[in-house]
């Protein structure tokens, strides 16, 4: 496919990568629109935008990860004309662009509208494009799961202006193929349409997890990767562009790989990965800057939780449920369901790699193995050790398949098989369905765990910990992103914040669900609990988000209904759940008033959590909207408008001396975020290294403390167990230099020893930076 002509943007290089402001620019909220926020992302302190994907996607997205022609900015945002003028308005403005790329996959839900995609079902084999995509072009014609489940679906075939068409789908027709009826016509074709049902069973090309929409592709060949880059090196190479976002690399047959093309193609860009990290795992030595800071969202969150009410919610859930759930019971049991229902197709083109073996047990075996697997996966030859540790818990479940196991073991383990190569995509979409998108609405315990990358058996993070992670961050990356709210996180970080408060309740919080539970039962009550949790986390919450959260989340838990299966007699009972929420005055009475005990203690932790992201090694991120509290739940309600002339006049009465109380304006997490990106974006020398700072006296433990090299950050951690103990009772910070200055009040101080009353007196958080670097922030 040629490129097409564009006009010239002469290229000016920005500055580095500071900190990102991501934005969900799509059809409704263009690159018109994204270009009018440059002034106040400038104002915001952030140094540069960080796009969703721009590339041309199926005609109505409204994410952009279904990219069906790379050569083009997408015509639904604007176009070349428009990204030229965001990128005018971001340089006026002295802000750089950040854009996210999506390599592993194309949007094929709409062929037409994918010109590669269209020849290849056109051609088959003979097309130009058949290597671009994973197709296991041996099992016969390319099966579409599209039709109707009905034995006669293909009744309702048309032939019309030269295409099959079946209802609003379109499909080509092979040269020499059209005469004859349409059933006749389509027998001829290179593809084969089937019911929606055979695909996740009987799929010829990968997919995104189990999305048969989005079609994988070969990025390892030189050609496709060329052909699929070619417009975003583009824009890199004319300084149009300063960094990229990964998305998925773990789909990628060889990431590693991938990333060093990348790399070479792209020297001087600011990279990072989609890497979802297991607990403890390391990132691989990769030519990136880090991730896209869901581990640091599972070390932040996780300093508010109270490990000690562990015992206590394991308890409760328990008792609520009327069973002990063992997360890692439950996750094997998800997995291996991911992997012989959701990705039976993968698991049959794995198996086939292996002839001589039986094949159902080797797919058996395959199944095992990767739900015992226990990160989203190795990276051939590195990773031998997980793959030993999957073996050795693969065979204490399964020791009747000792000798099978050996067998495929044998091949994994040898990197150059084409068995060992495949394999790591299978794992990696297993954990992806098995855990985050199923495990993660069944395990109730404690529901502001349940976040990606966050690891819900691990009850906390505690603050000796948090330090020696931000310290290893500082070393080994110091560029990585950082955040807390994302497009795909499940719920929005204001939300898990007040969900935190809970553990400094565990009492409190298990006389009030089990009355609430026994009062408005529901037929299951894990997700009952998680449900309950949900609501005080976000209330005031509208209820048509909560209808479309609990359907939603439901679905996904797959135990009392699913998307394939739905149960229409328990959603009905879970929708009249909801309702009663509403419409029972006392009930929501009791709702309201509950939310309303927490809501202080949780926007403590949210100040306190935000800061401690913002100014942590790294690069941080503020995703749309959430410099105010937001209540946002998963998506698509974390992707909804953000009410940006709020935001703009809420900080021009900031900048105009304004120090507002901590209320439900949120102002004041406005204030914690522009004072904080400024001064990082201004002073960047406050921020060069790492060190955890002294807090001596009887509530020391309630205070999260670290000097950046210059500018000192101070969050308060378990504010009721605070507040029941007597507040800060004399306890003091030891700080080095001479006079420093909180950039949140404006306040001076000086001396070695702060006392926490004085300086945590207006709000729970506090920055200190030396007072002669203070006012350019301010």
């Amino acid at each position: 496919m040629p490129e097409a002509p564009r006009p010239h943007v002469t290229a000016e290089p920005t500055t580095r990568v500071g900190s990102t402001y991501r934005v969900q620019v799509r059809p409704g909220f263009d690159l018109d629109a994204t270009a009018g926020l440059a002034g106040y992302l400038a104002d915001l302190g952030a140094t540069h935008l960080y796009s969703a994907p721009l590339l041309t996607a199926t005609p109505g997205s409204a994410h952009g990860y279904d990219v069906v022609d790379h050569r083009a900015v997408n015509p639904e945002l604007g176009g070349e004309a428009g990204r030229q003028r965001l990128v005018r308005a971001l340089r006026a403005a002295g802000l750089g662009l950040v854009v996210d790329i999506v390599p592993n996959h194309a949007g094929v839900a709409q062929p037409a509208a994918n010109p590669a995609w269209w020849d290849v079902l056109r051609r088959g084999r003979s097309s130009a494009y058949a290597n671009w995509f994973d197709i296991d072009w041996d099992r016969g014609r390319l099966l579409l799961p599209v039709l109707a489940d009905t034995p006669d679906a293909l009744d309702d075939l048309k032939i019309v202006d030269g295409e099959l068409r079946y209802h609003e789908h379109r499909f080509p027709i092979a040269d020499g193929t059209a005469d004859g009826n349409p059933r006749e016509v389509h027998d001829r074709q290179q593809y084969e349409l089937v019911s929606w049902r055979r695909g996740d069973a009987e799929l010829t090309y990968r997919r995104f997890f189990a999305v048969s929409d989005l079609a994988g592709l070969r990025v390892e060949d030189p050609e496709v990767f060329r052909a699929t880059h070619a417009e975003i090196l583009r824009w890199a190479a004319e300084g149009e562009l300063d960094g990229i976002r990964v998305d998925h690399p773990d789909g990628l047959r060889d990431p590693t790989g991938y990333l060093a093309r990348l790399r070479a193609a792209a020297p001087d860009a600011w990279l990072v990965v989609e890497k979802i990290l297991e607990y403890g795992e390391e990132l691989p030595d990769w030519p990136v800057q880090g991730t896209t800071g869901y581990d640091a969202l599972a070390a932040v969150c996780g300093l508010f939780v109270d490990g000690r009410a562990e015992g206590d919610f394991t308890a409760l859930d328990a008792r609520l449920t009327g069973h002990h759930t063992s997360w890692q019971d439950l996750t094997h049991d998800t997995k291996l369901a991911a992997a012989t229902r959701l990705l039976a197709a993968e698991l049959t083109r794995l198996a086939a790699l292996a002839p001589e073996l039986d094949q159902e047990s080797t797919r058996a075996a395959l199944a095992e193995l990767a739900a015992c697997f226990p990160v989203y996966r190795g990276y051939p030859p590195l990773g031998a050790r997980h793959l030993a540790a999957a073996r050795a818990e693969a065979g204490r479940r399964r020791p009747d398949f000792a000798g099978t196991l050996d067998a495929v073991t044998r091949l994994l383990r040898n990197s150059e098989h084409e068995l060992a190569k495949r394999f790591p995509q299978l794992t990696g979409a297993v954990m992806a369905k098995g855990v985050e998108d199923t495990a993660y609405y069944r395990w109730s315990r404690f529901v502001a765990l349940n976040e990606v990358g966050g690891s819900p058996a691990h009850f906390g993070v505690p603050p000796a910990e948090f330090h020696r992670f931000a310290a290893a961050r500082q070393v080994r990356w110091p560029a990585s992103m950082t955040t807390l709210s994302t497009h795909d996180t499940k719920r929005g970080e204001d939300v898990r914040a007040r969900l935190a408060v809970l553990s400094e309740l565990p009492d409190r919080w298990a006389g009030q669900v089990t009355d609430w539970m026994s009062r408005a039962p529901l037929a299951d009550p894990a997700f009952a609990h998680l449900l309950w949790q949900t609501v005080v986390g976000a209330w005031p919450v509208e209820r048509d988000r909560l209808h479309a959260y609990v359907e939603k989340a439901a679905r996904e838990a797959a135990d009392s209904t699913s998307w394939s299966d739905p149960d229409l007699a328990f959603e009905r009972e879970l929708h009249a759940l909801v309702d009663r929420m509403y419409d029972d005055p006392e009930l929501h009475a009791e709702i309201t008033a509950f939310a309303a005990e927490i809501t202080p203690a949780g926007w403590s932790n949210s100040l306190g959590q935000k800061l401690v992201q913002l100014a942590m090694p790294g690069v941080p991120d503020t995703y749309q909207g959430t410099e105010l509290w937001e209540n946002s739940l998963v998506d698509p309600d974390n992707r909804r408008p953000v009410d940006f002339a709020v935001r703009r006049e809420l900080l021009a009465r900031l900048d105009g001396g304004w120090r507002p109380a901590v209320a439900v304006d949120g102002a004041a997490k406005l204030l914690v975020v522009s004072r904080t990106l400024r001064l990082r974006r201004d002073h960047p020398e406050l921020f060069t290294g790492y060190r955890p700072v002294p807090v001596h006296g009887p509530a020391g433990p309630h205070a999260l403390t670290f000097d950046r090299g210059g500018a000192v950050a101070v969050a308060t951690r378990l504010p009721l167990s605070l507040t029941r103990s007597g507040g800060w009772r004399g306890t003091t910070l030891s700080i080095s230099g001479n006079s420093v200055t909180d950039v949140f009040t404006g306040r001076v101080y000086s001396g070695s020893e702060l006392l926490l009353d004085e300086l945590l007196s207006t709000y729970p958080v506090a920055l200190l930076a030396p007072t002669d670097s203070v006012e350019a922030a301010a």
